[in-house]
């Protein structure tokens, strides 16, 4: 079974920078080797990209002159159309760490786009340690700029780090990898915290976040752009 998924993976092909592709292509490569559960589990609902971006992200430097603090919180207002991407591993880790919190007051008694994972008295995300690699990876050295962005204003400043763009390229790479055999899904964060939030149970919540299959073609597409824009 490997050896089918490790040819798989080897003649899969993503629409990233070939940098990118090829460190995920590595990576997903080197997962297969390590792992001792279902491989294909993995690739499908997300876990390997995670797992993949977690460990790039545990073993870099955090960049110098940020200006992320705690109750900012711009970043927590999810004006892109799609809410934000993780997968379904992350999905369901967010819905387990929100759904205690249903009925309660939440981030967009702030700001109506807030993020619903927010105190909107602090601005403290109340997941924390289950937000998902968009908001592990997303960084800025001008809190200004971030206010900005928020409001629909394209400025330098905010950003995300090189993990994030390998986690999506790993994901693109899984699932032209499993097509025909698993369905590798993306999730929007900002439906998917509002139905954990709102007392929705886990396929509910999944189901109301559910991308269409386009979407992750199209973040990769962004990300592309964006380490374009970052080289010149």
């Amino acid at each position: 079974m490997k050896t089918a998924l490790r040819d798989r993976i080897g003649k899969a092909r993503v629409s990233t920078v070939p940098s990118v592709a090829a460190r995920a292509r590595m990576a997903l490569l080197a997962y297969l080797d390590t792992t001792s559960g279902d491989a294909v589990a993995d690739l499908a609902d997300g876990t390997a990209a995670t797992d993949i971006a977690e460990a790039a992200l545990s073993g870099a430097p955090t960049p110098p002159g940020l200006a992320c603090a705690q109750g900012c919180a711009f970043c927590c207002i999810l004006s892109g159309a799609d809410g934000g991407t993780m997968t379904e591993a992350e999905a369901r880790r967010l819905h387990a760490a929100l759904a205690p919190l249903a009925g309660q007051s939440d981030g967009r008694a702030w700001h109506p786009k807030a993020c619903p994972a927010l105190d909107p008295e602090t601005r403290m995300c109340r997941a924390y340690e289950a937000r998902p690699m968009i908001c592990r990876t997303y960084v800025s050295t001008d809190a200004d700029a971030c206010a900005q962005v928020a409001e629909g204003t394209a400025v330098t400043g905010p950003g995300t780090l090189g993990p994030y763009h390998t986690y999506l390229a790993a994901l693109g790479l899984s699932r032209a990898a499993l097509k025909g055999t698993r369905r590798v899904a993306t999730y929007a964060l900002s439906r998917l915290a509002a139905a954990a939030v709102s007392g929705d149970d886990i396929d509910t919540a999944l189901n109301a976040a559910r991308h269409k299959p386009g979407e992750l073609d199209a973040e990769l597409r962004r990300s592309k752009r964006d380490l374009g824009r970052m080289k010149t």
